[in-house]
């Protein structure tokens, strides 16, 4: 009788190894951009959230002085969002002092966000700016 001799393969061909590789880059290819859109999207609640705190500061401040302060530290407003993400500024205008604008300026890792900088006044009124897409799209 003879002996048959059977050989046992342990591990992968380089074939099999490319193409896992060239798979692995595709499914990165298509994952990692919508990863990175996600967290920008995620990313401007940072900011709306500023913003809303620093508008109720802001009429605070007009309620016991009826003015609106000309700067955010008098008001209490952050100089930053929570998450660092924007920086917070206020423009007060009026002869009295009577209308805001107060700005979230990207910052960080928001720097390249298509929504740009976000605003609101003391009507309530949003919007942005420096940026690619509309207030609509943003808020």
């Amino acid at each position: 009788m003879g002996t048959k001799s059977s050989k046992t393969h342990n591990g992968f061909s380089l074939i099999e190894l490319m193409v896992v590789v060239v798979v692995v880059a595709i499914i990165t290819s298509i994952a990692y951009p919508a990863y990175q859109d996600q967290m920008s999207k995620t990313r401007r609640s940072d900011a709306k959230a500023a913003l809303m705190d620093a508008a109720s500061k802001m009429e605070r401040h007009y309620t016991q002085f009826a003015r609106y302060s000309g700067t955010i530290a008098n008001s209490g407003i952050p100089a930053t969002s929570p998450e660092n993400f924007y920086n917070i500024t206020a423009t007060v205008t009026g002869a009295t002092s009577q209308t805001f604008t107060l700005t979230a300026t990207r910052a960080g890792a928001q720097v390249g966000d298509d929504c740009g900088n976000f605003t609101i006044d003391e009507a309530q009124n949003r919007g942005v700016t420096s940026g690619t897409l509309g207030a609509q799209q943003c808020w």
